[in-house]
């Protein structure tokens, strides 16, 4: 792995190791190598370094470590006044790890605001993510209506931290009601952070911020080492407003 990035990831190779998330490129931003594959050995690897796959189908695997980080510390979670009065309404149920396959599907589903056709939750992806699942590793969040699935997310859990991968939402404010629930939960536990990876206004909105990369991996090396809670979560129709 010598030479300057993006680094060549031989997916013969088994040793799980990265470059150091410091050697990122600038622009694009995060981009520290290609290749390799989605092993979960590898993928858990990535992750406690700050470093996530992200490619479109038909691509190289692409694995990134952006700087600056985009983070939720689960104390500084805002609620906007009309998000309070859903979650008073009461109208959605929460559950936790209940339909994973189902909610890393709808997450692969394109947005109505996208442009661009296709799906970075590849076919691959779905079935390395669900392994990561089935090993207490990936984690959901499902958001119910009527019976109905409307809302959720998934990610990965190491020690203290949450690695958000992707959210969806079929109903107004459910995929809402479903991370603010889960960031409560979070808290609950402890947790240090949650990795929201690349900034957006939605994010931030909820409290969201952004931190040197840097930080980020000081922040990686003390909570992923952590004792890890247990998921068995009972089912909830109201997050704290």
């Amino acid at each position: 792995m010598r030479g300057l990035a993006p680094y060549w990831i031989d997916s013969q190779n088994n040793n799980p190791d990265f470059p150091d998330v410091s050697l990122a490129l600038d622009e694009p931003d995060g981009l520290l190598a290609i290749g390799g594959d989605l092993n979960p050995l590898r993928l858990l690897a990535a992750y406690r370094q700050g470093i996530f796959p992200w490619y479109n189908e038909g691509q190289p695997i692409l694995w990134w470590a952006p700087n600056p980080r985009a983070v939720l510390f689960p104390q500084q979670l805002k609620i906007s006044r009309s998000l309070r009065k859903t979650l008073r309404k009461q109208l959605f149920t929460v559950t936790f790890n209940q339909a994973f396959a189902d909610v890393i599907d709808a997450c692969s589903h394109p947005r109505a605001y996208e442009t661009q056709p296709g799906t970075w939750i590849t076919s691959k992806m779905k079935q390395a993510y669900q392994q990561l699942h089935k090993q207490g590793y990936a984690h959901s969040v499902e958001c119910w209506h009527d019976g109905q699935l409307a809302g959720g997310l998934y990610g990965i859990a190491i020690g203290r931290i949450f690695f958000g991968e992707s959210m969806f939402t079929r109903r107004s404010d459910a995929s809402k009601v479903a991370f603010i629930t889960l960031v409560q939960q979070l808290a609950h536990w402890e947790f240090g952070v949650i990795d929201c990876q690349i900034h957006s206004h939605h994010l931030e909105s909820l409290g969201a911020e952004t931190i040197p990369r840097e930080q980020f991996t000081d922040l990686l090396n003390t909570f992923c080492e952590q004792p890890e809670p247990s998921w068995q979560l009972k089912s909830t129709n109201n997050a704290q407003t």
